[in-house]
């Protein structure tokens, strides 16, 4: 069972084994169809193709932020329709390091999956260690997946604002620095932060090469800003609740549970104008 990462020279081994369901998450922001027209050129063999926007979020209303959750009965219905069981090892790749593709790691952990895990170093390390790739289509099984929802582990904007204003609590907001601190804003229409967080970007979790760094480093990161707040009480945040989940991931892997996700995140929390926006000079 892997729930977290897997290696590459794993996953080739389980290209053909039933048990085993790989999803590929390409997507971009700037380009919504650019994950897709890729797919289709060449995936991992086997692999499925979950779209951010169309599989892994739900509507986006006024107030809901960019990547709201999934309806959990619509995606139970494309999880069974993707061949993923409660049983499955599922393995979720992109080619951007795990940045989308932990959104649907999350989402598997948040319908009580247990056996799902991040490609480490995702597609550029697969083709580089000459691993297959192919255009075809996989051929699926359709199951059933009834979803088990664990709703302790997210936040709504309510719960955030009071965790950031509470010392027993931590907000870790994943975007890029110059992001967070106001400098320079290319998606959302405000630059800044909730005053009160903290920033951790999710690339700090990665090794120069692309892969997750080791337990024990990301422990140490992680460590040395939650100082005395346990791994529950912290709440990961980024632009609309999808890099966040990277920044949960590299938790989990190096041994602290439990932290929650603002799904809304910084595109949510901007919907209203009356919220406090910082900004460092």
């Amino acid at each position: 069972m892997y729930k977290t990462i897997v290696d590459c020279h794993t996953l080739s081994g389980h290209l053909h084994d039933p048990d085993w369901v790989v999803v590929d998450c390409r997507f971009t922001l700037s380009d919504t169809e650019a994950g897709r027209r890729a797919y289709a050129a060449a995936h991992i063999p086997g692999a499925r193709y979950a779209h951010l926007e169309e599989d892994l979020s739900g509507p986006v209303t006024a107030t809901s932020g960019r990547h709201p959750l999934p309806d959990p009965q619509l995606l139970a219905r494309k999880f069974g329709e993707w061949g993923i069981r409660h049983d499955t090892q599922v393995v979720v790749y992109d080619d951007s390091f795990g940045a989308m593709a932990a959104r649907l790691w999350w989402l598997a952990r948040w319908f009580g999956l247990e056996s799902v895990a991040l490609l480490d170093g995702g597609l550029p390390r697969w083709q580089r260690e000459g691993h297959p790739l192919t255009a075809e289509l996989p051929v699926i099984t359709p199951t059933t997946c009834r979803p088990s929802v664990r709703q302790h582990l997210w936040v709504d904007t309510a719960c955030t604002a009071v965790a950031a204003k509470d010392p027993s609590w931590l907000l870790i907001d994943a975007r890029a620095e110059e992001r967070f601190n106001g400098e320079r804003e290319t998606i959302d229409p405000v630059a800044g932060h909730i005053p009160g967080a903290i920033n951790v970007p999710y690339e700090d979790n990665l090794h120069l090469s692309g892969r997750l760094s080791a337990p024990e480093e990301l422990r140490e990161l992680y460590l040395a800003q939650m100082e005395t707040v346990p791994s529950d009480r912290v709440v990961l945040m980024c632009g609309s609740g999808v890099t966040a989940c990277h920044n949960i991931l590299a938790m989990e892997h190096a041994g602290l549970p439990g932290a929650k996700l603002y799904v809304g995140s910084w595109s949510q929390w901007i919907t209203d104008p009356s919220r406090p926006v910082a900004r460092d000079e």
